[in-house]
């Protein structure tokens, strides 16, 4: 059985924060790998999330670096459980044959995450889709070939919607383009249904929806969709992924994160106020008659 690898964003995620309290503690390299006992080469690994990190090392780490604090302790720790957790461990695992690891990575994320944030183009976000929605958006994708590859996905799709609820449900905004409304997926009963399905979400305290109407012509974000993961506690960890056909990217420096908060905050105080917006979304899915 060939070996799966640790996610790497996950890996990233921890080595960026072990970064962060060396610089604090005015810790050099060298000092770190002398706490090893290995080459400075491994702690400059561990840092870019390249090489997973034993917990006999983390808490030679922590002790070196001084966190002292429990709850900074427990976070390092339950982070790298995860960043070493094999993906045969997670609940996606009978999926895997169906899924890219971009994807596999982005349900690691979105599993310790506190907030999401995106904007839309032209779909639903898959957190808001309905069943038969996400249906048909996979199977016009053409990723997947056979019925049964689509069942997976679908299903897949639907269990990752379960971070909306639950005891600590994530906090989720999304900006939809007004043409995410008009885009017909699955005919009008389909569309109908995911319209109100929309504005049943919105009423859940943790969810925020927004529409940016046609009316406010060009925008910054209007170039493509992205997610913009949060992190409790540490906002330099936050992440975003850009979604494109060839595939999903990560991006990961402040300075990238920091572009597309900004790109959100113009996107959010262009559309419409959420009242309005579900107002509208009201409208349209009347449009959308049997």
């Amino acid at each position: 059985m060939p070996t799966v690898k640790p996610s790497t964003v996950l890996g990233r995620q921890l080595g960026d924060e072990l970064k962060r309290f060396r610089e604090a503690a005015g810790v050099s390299m060298a000092q770190a790998a002398e706490a090893l006992d290995c080459t400075k080469g491994k702690i400059s690994r561990i840092e870019n999330g390249h090489v997973p990190v034993r917990s006999p090392d983390l808490i030679a780490l922590m002790q070196a670096y001084r966190v002292e604090e429990p709850e900074s302790r427990v976070r390092l720790m339950a982070l790298a459980r995860r960043a070493n957790r094999r993906r045969r461990e997670g609940w996606w695992h009978p999926y895997t044959s169906v899924l890219s690891d971009t994807y596999v990575d982005q349900i690691e994320m979105e599993a310790i995450c506190a907030g999401i944030r995106t904007y839309q183009v032209q779909l639903v976000p898959g957190l808001l889709q309905t069943e038969e929605y996400g249906r048909a958006v996979t199977v016009a994708s053409r990723a997947w070939q056979t019925p049964e590859e689509i069942d997976q996905f679908v299903r897949v799709r639907l269990t990752r919607q379960e971070r909306l609820a639950g005891e600590s449900p994530i906090e989720y905004w999304a900006v939809l383009a007004e043409g995410v409304l008009h885009q017909q997926v699955g005919g009008t009963d389909v569309m109908r249904a995911q319209l109100h399905h929309l504005l049943a979400m919105a009423q859940r305290p943790n969810v925020t929806i927004q529409v940016l109407p046609f009316s406010r012509g060009a925008h910054s974000s209007m170039y493509g969709p992205y997610l913009l993961l949060t992190f409790p506690q540490m906002a330099s960890l936050d992440l975003v992924l850009t979604e494109a056909p060839a595939g999903n990217i990560w991006m990961e420096r402040e300075t990238e994160v920091a572009c597309y908060r900004a790109l959100f905050d113009h996107a959010r105080m262009a559309a419409l106020p959420p009242p309005e917006s579900l107002a509208l979304i009201q409208r349209v899915a009347k449009e959308y008659r049997s």
